[in-house]
């Protein structure tokens, strides 16, 4: 018999109007990287509160390293052996990498007094990042790190925790490829030295590659757990969505028409450089490169998010002054920023507040809000959308990822833009809701908006994109269309390797 580190058994959770887990069983054995997949809002959050402690379940057991865990609490969670490092890292950057790996654990060098032993954890945070493969240095502070180091310091902690047991959730969903690489091998040496680890993440090419065994949840339930050998990424998706997904990239052709919107010359000195290009009615332009490229940063000073040193923007053939957010928004361009839990929404508010914020002036008459407009409205566009919500009152940070995508959706269609930016429309989200979130990038562009996509993933750019431009370095080193969008040439223009010629 296997031996097995973790168990829930028969796990009930409900929130008002939702069962958010039921009857969900789960067991992970001892030394095993076990996958954890499921589509937004199949419960894989609430499971995660659970095993951690911040949910209490309504029903069920859980067994942890043979021990039945009658109360759980996040302290107890930890101090059983369960670590948790979240899509958002749990880190103070303004502290240093051993401040942080030692945070709440600190060792002393005078208990009466509460002095700490600054050389001793310093050194053991050396050895213990040296162990890992990690070059490191742990006085660096940890906001100076990049994303994928902070996430390794992340792991640090954990082991020197002494978990022996780690949930990674979607960990490499910021990362680069090279990154991506590193933390799958600091995976594989956790493994080997007897540490179980929860792997759950939308990018099922590597759930495949590292895990063992993979449990599927759907819609609350626990629908399959079987070992990884055994079944295909089709079957994965298969059991996920509970229908075959055949065409995962829906690109609709359409003509393209007048253009919408063009800019010339964007630079901000150091980040971008002479950013010029122009995008139609009816069609998505893909931008893409490697992390650090500069695309995000191109939208953030086309939209006002950030300041320009030079350039010029035109909508519809009018050059327009855009100082500040409003002037794009009023000039007719959303923007879906990447960070939609820190940037595209109020978490604290509901669905209903989230999508006719930015219209707001619309619904004013006097001094009177007209709230049944706004209610309405919302109502429309969270069933135009198919917004998996009970009610228009749910708090936008209560909806899963592909859900909130679509409030964020809903808040710019009520704008009546025309012109839509939307950066990495897909991160953090399953399968099944891509597919919606590329049908809606076809509805964009079937009534006549334009859309400008920013996108990491190379297969996602070529398969919904009439054109792509490439960056690197902060300056556009290609244009593709039609026969040329291949991902040789993409990686070529991204890699910066040689200037390739933009095409007429």
């Amino acid at each position: 018999m296997a031996d097995i580190l973790f168990s829930l058994k028969n796990v009930t959770k409900r929130f008002p109007g939702v069962l958010a887990l039921d009857n969900v069983s789960l067991e992970v054995r001892r030394g095993e990287i076990h996958g954890l997949v499921g589509e937004n809002g199949a419960g894989k959050s609430t499971l995660i509160k659970i095993v951690t402690g911040a949910h209490a379940p309504d029903a069920g057991e859980i067994i942890f390293n043979g021990k039945k865990m009658d109360r759980i609490t996040p302290h107890h969670s930890m101090s059983a052996g369960i670590a948790c490092i979240y899509q958002e890292l749990n880190q103070v950057p303004y502290m240093t990498v051993y401040e942080n790996i030692y945070l709440g654990r600190e060792e002393l060098s005078n208990k009466a007094f509460g002095i700490t032993n600054i050389a001793l954890m310093r050194s053991e945070s050396k050895k213990l990042l040296s162990t890992l493969g990690l070059e490191i240095d742990p006085d660096t502070q940890v906001g100076a790190l990049g994303v994928g180091k902070q996430q390794m310091v992340e792991i640090a902690r954990a082991v020197r925790a002494s978990a022996k047991m780690i949930i990674m959730d979607e960990p490499t969903a910021s990362l680069s490829s090279k990154e991506t690489e590193e933390l799958l091998r600091i995976i594989k040496h956790l493994k080997d030295e007897g540490v179980s680890v929860i792997y759950i993440s939308h990018r099922l090419d590597e759930v495949k590659a590292i895990t063992q065994r993979i449990s599927v949840l759907r819609d609350g339930n626990m629908v399959a757990s079987e070992n990884t050998e055994d079944v295909s990424i089709d079957d994965i998706v298969k059991l996920m969505v509970g229908r075959d997904i055949t065409n995962k990239y829906p690109k609709v052709k359409t003509k393209a028409g007048k253009e919408l919107l063009r800019v010339e010359g964007l630079t901000r000195k150091g980040v971008i450089d002479n950013i010029s290009f122009a995008v139609h009615e009816g069609e998505v332009l893909g931008f893409t490169g490697l992390v650090g490229a500069g695309r995000t940063e191109v939208m953030r000073a086309l939209t006002g998010a950030d300041p320009l040193d030079a350039g010029k923007v035109f909508v519809q053939g009018r050059e327009i002054a855009v100082k500040q957010p409003r002037d794009s928004i009023n000039a007719g361009i959303a923007f879906l920023t990447e960070d939609r839990k820190g940037q595209g929404l109020i978490l604290i508010q509901d669905i209903e507040f989230n999508s006719t914020m930015v219209n707001l002036k619309t619904y004013v008459s006097g001094l009177f809000l007209k709230l049944k407009k706004c209610k309405e409205d919302a109502q429309l566009m969270a069933g135009k959308l198919k917004t998996r919500t009970p009610s228009i009152s749910q708090l936008a940070g209560n909806l899963s990822g592909g859900n909130q995508q679509k409030v964020v959706l809903a808040k710019w269609l009520l704008s009546k833009s025309k012109i839509f930016i939307i950066d990495e429309p897909t991160r953090g989200i399953d399968v099944g809701a891509k597919v919606e979130v590329y049908n809606l990038i076809n509805q964009l562009t079937g009534q006549g908006g334009a859309v400008v996509m920013v996108s990491s993933e190379m297969d996602e750019c070529i398969g919904m994109s009439d054109r792509i431009m490439v960056m690197y370095e902060g300056r556009i080193t290609a244009e593709y269309s039609g026969v040329d969008i291949t991902q040789e040439n993409i990686m070529y223009a991204a890699s910066g390797m040689a200037q390739v010629p933009r095409s007429a």
